[in-house]
């Protein structure tokens, strides 16, 4: 058995918190707790049975099993950070310097990656998909762990203010152990747009200008502005009916706040360094002027012209800024000022300043430092700081119009026309300057609600300009129709102006989520592109862009057939965008477990079909990744230099023709083999009685619902049907169970069934694509345990359904497993990857004492005991599996 081994960051942190447990705890619970962790970790490296962890399990009282819950869930949380440090999140090769490289060594000079680059648009979209289970407090004192780390990495001995770094440390674990980890009270949505916000603001904010900083070092010019932000926090109203136009309203204005005192701030610093005289260095015309007109007379600074004119820059942007926020700035400016009109006016003004101190001296104070950065910034985010997408369910949308159009008296039975009557109808009224709302009549909630969304909308590209809010995507979308509907709406609030209809202020995004929806993508958009209107606004903006859904496609027809749906319908998409001559960018909505898509996003980018790229990309991300990839500067970096280099290989890799024959080739099985794992994964879930009762009651389903770690349902309706159930408390309750069956059910069933095992190796070999997939699959598979599931499966009031079903589950297992290993040429799960078999591996021994008292502690609860630390210790538990799994939802 290889042996399971610990980096020194996790062994010297380890000690810190069992040194904090002995402290608060005492010493006889300290070496409860150690006694359970050394039986795990011999049961796992093959020296010891089970039966000393089970005995001292079951030793534990109700207040001793909260403690070691906190205990192993804060050594996982330590665990992260401790490898986050090591690895940063990257792998080697996984950065833009290696990808211009490795383009170079394949005849891709550095210039064409430069063009590519000035009109790519890369984009991580962060949502409030409820998959964090940390409460922010705990995510803070983490970081501040990681501040204390990196000062020890120095050398240092001493924080500033005179403290030792280790009593620091201490310092910062007790107050993690005392701070509880559960929220009380469920999120609301002005609480996820903060969470977001400190992303935003703390993280991506200062990295951004500095990895532009790096990568213009190995480039011929300075690249456009093509990494930005979008969030989906405070507009994604599908199935939330917390999401309005005042969250909106609310989400627009934080963020704009945010951004707007950092420019302030940097201003001011830049004013105390710019300290130039006149006398000793002549700047250009433009650098006067803005001095002459800054008002400032100081007479201090009368050969100072940099800072004055900067005084006057910080006055027109604090004048901006009460403008937008109704709030003056925390430091008032000395001048009286006239707000920017846009973003862009104050870059002019900066770039100004730049190009005068690159007159002199060789340029050393061209466009670096903190001035160079500044104008990076301004250029990525504006003065919104991040796009928020709009986002709503078709069948709303429908609704609304059909009150609007009954009500006006246009058509009273919207909603019983079919899709070539509704298409006529709808363009008919798109291309009329009329309204149909009118103030004089009445309209139920749901259309007073959406339209004031769109009016919000409008009001926010008056206030922070149009790049606050550029998309709107429509869930569950099946036609043409399903999208002029909105641009119905969006009209109402003058957002869609039928004078000049390509001009639509707002895009409509489809998403295709569900298979069917993915197979019908490609003839949904051709009829699109088919309206001459359409055509010409798509034409206009550049590109159309279209999202993809992993996670309902997943739940649908499983992973395989999930995945390779995608990648059929984005090759097919490109063919109907190339025949419209319209460029596409294909928007990936990927959760955090690989039944939603989750995985490696480099690989995943990199495995993208050739042509499908086209150097523009966005991504959500979401719950408990936001945390793992962004957490930390140097996390981010790595994370965003990663999708960086992803998307230039993705779209600048020549593909021979040779190649192409072989993916071809390699499509038509794959066919066969998505076939019969759809049919397979369908059977299990959708055909077989009694499943659904079998997955309520084996995993903590119910339970998870009570955690309060997010602002919308788990469900979008009250159905208790599986279809009607969210992706995400359907992988999250499977991933509790340690079986995690929407990652691989199906898919090894179907390889196993393939006759051909030459041209299977052949695709691992050869195929990114299939190599991506199958990473992400025995990822999964090793964070598996079918012994420990088994004990899950005791729950199941119906014995004979449990055996049945659950011993089904374990035989596929069985053959998933061994049919991986075969095709792979490995002897056991992550062989060809020991830095995440080693990973995983120092994490089994915490998480399999967490699942055991788990469902204990499920059985006591659902026989009805009361005692209120029963149902305290269930949602510690289900805290603490999911950080120790980490993309566990």
């Amino acid at each position: 058995m290889k042996p399971i081994t610990q980096n020194a960051d996790i062994r010297y942190l380890g000690k810190l918190l069992g040194d904090v447990i002995r402290a608060y705890g005492g010493p006889e619970l300290f070496e409860r707790i150690e006694s359970i962790r050394a039986s795990s970790v011999d049961r796992h490296r093959g020296i010891a049975d089970a039966a000393p962890m089970d005995r001292g399990l079951e030793a534990l009282n109700l207040d001793d099993t909260l403690a070691f819950v906190r205990s192993f869930m804060l050594f996982s949380m330590l665990a992260n950070l401790a490898e986050d440090r090591q690895g940063a999140g990257s792998r080697p090769g996984e950065d833009v310097a290696a990808a211009l490289d490795r383009l170079a060594a394949k005849g891709i000079a550095v210039d064409q990656a430069a063009q590519l680059l000035d009109r790519t648009l890369i984009v991580p979209v962060l949502t409030a998909h409820p998959t964090e289970v940390m409460r922010k407090s705990m995510i803070d004192h983490r970081n501040r762990i990681a501040d204390l780390m990196r000062l020890k990495d120095q050398g240092l001995s001493q924080v500033a203010g005179g403290d030792e770094i280790e009593h620091a440390l201490l310092r910062q674990i007790a107050l993690l152990w005392q701070t509880r980890p559960l929220r009380r009270e469920r999120l609301i949505v002005a609480d996820e747009v903060e969470i977001a916000l400190a992303y935003l603001r703390d993280i991506f904010l200062p990295v951004l200008p500095m990895l532009y900083q790096r990568w213009e070092r190995r480039l011929p010019q300075r690249p456009r502005s093509f990494l930005r932000l979008g969030s989906w926090i405070g507009g994604d109203r599908d199935g939330n009916p917390n999401v309005n136009a005042a969250t909106l309203d609310y989400a627009l204005g934080r963020a704009a706040a945010a951004v707007l005192e950092s420019y302030l701030q940097q201003l001011h610093a830049l004013g105390a360094e710019l300290s130039i005289s006149s006398e000793l260095c002549t700047p250009t015309a433009e650098v006067m002027a803005l001095a002459g007109a800054s008002g400032d007379t100081n007479p201090a600074r009368k050969d100072e012209p940099y800072r004055r004119a900067l005084t006057g820059c910080y006055a027109r942007l604090a004048a901006t800024c009460e403008q937008i926020t109704g709030r003056p700035p925390a430091r008032r400016p000395t001048v009286p000022g006239v707000a920017y009109g846009s973003p862009e006016e104050l870059r002019t003004d900066l770039v100004a300043i730049a190009h005068s101190l690159a007159q002199r001296g060789a340029g050393l104070l061209a466009t670096g430092g903190a001035l160079g950065r500044l104008i990076r910034a301004v250029d990525s985010f504006g003065f919104h700081l991040a796009t928020l997408d709009l986002r709503q369910n078709s069948d709303v949308h429908a609704r609304v119009v059909a009150e609007l159009l009954s009500v006006a008296g246009v058509e009273a039975r919207y909603l019983e026309l079919d899709e070539a009557a509704r298409v006529e109808l709808l363009r008919r009224e798109l291309g009329s300057e009329r309204l149909l709302w009118s103030p004089y009549s009445q309209y139920g909630d749901e259309t007073q609600s959406e339209l004031a969304i769109v009016r919000a909308a409008a009001r926010a590209h008056e206030r922070f300009g149009a790049g606050c809010i550029t998309t709107y995507n429509i869930s569950k979308c099946e036609s043409v129709s399903d999208m002029l509907e909105v641009n119905l709406m969006l009209k109402e609030a003058g957002l869609y102006r039928p004078a000049d209809p390509a001009a639509a202020a707002i895009m409509v995004v489809p998403l295709f989520e569900t298979i069917g929806d993915l197979q019908n993508a490609p003839e949904v958009m051709s009829a699109w592109f088919a309206l001459p209107e359409i055509r010409k606004a798509a034409r206009r903006r550049g590109y159309q862009e279209v999202m993809v859904g992993y996670s309902d496609s997943n739940k649908d027809g499983g992973y395989l057939t999930s995945v390779w749906s995608l990648n059929r319908a984005t090759r097919a998409l490109a063919r109907v965008f190339e025949a419209a001559q319209i460029r596409m960018q294909i928007f990936h909505g990927r959760g955090g477990a690989v039944g939603r898509g989750g995985g490696s996003s480099f690989g995943a980018i990199r495995a993208q079909p050739a042509g499908t790229v086209q150097g523009r990309i966005r991504i959500t991300e979401q719950g408990e990744v936001i945390a793992a990839k962004y957490g930390t500067p140097e996390s981010a970096a790595a994370n965003l230099e990663a999708i960086t280099a992803a998307t230039l290989l993705a779209s600048l890799e020549p593909v021979s023709v040779s190649e192409e024959a072989t993916v071809a080739r390699f499509a038509t099985a794959m066919d066969e083999i998505s076939t019969t794992a759809f049919n397979t994964y369908r059977g299990l879930v959708y055909e077989t009685e009694g499943f659904k009762t079998f997955f309520r009651q084996m995993t903590p389903l119910t339970e998870i619902a009570d955690l309060k770690i997010g602002s919308r349902p788990a469900s979008r309706t009250k159905s208790d049907r599986i279809e009607d159930l969210r992706a995400i408390p359907w992988v999250f309750s499977w991933a509790q169970a340690r079986v995690m069956l929407p990652g691989w059910f199906g898919a090894g069933q179907a390889l196993h069934a393939y006759p051909d095992r030459g041209v299977l190796r052949e695709m691992v070999a050869t195929w990114p694509f299939f190599q991506s997939m199958l990473d992400n699959m025995e990822m999964v598979l090793a964070k598996s345990d079918m012994s420990i599931a088994r004990r899950y499966a005791t729950l199941v009031e119906d014995r004979g359904l449990a055996d049945t079903l659950f011993n089904r589950i374990e035989s596929a297992w069985n053959t998933a497993h061994d049919t991986l290993l075969d095709i792979t040429g490995q002897t056991r799960l992550l062989e060809k990857h020991p830095a995440l078999d080693a990973s995983i591996r120092l994490r089994l021994p915490y998480i399999e004492p967490l699942n055991l008292l788990q469902v204990e502690l499920l059985k006591r609860h659902r026989a009805g005991e009361s005692d209120a630390r029963v149902r305290e210790g269930i949602q510690l538990s289900i805290n603490a599996v999911a950080t120790a799994l980490r993309n566990s939802g």
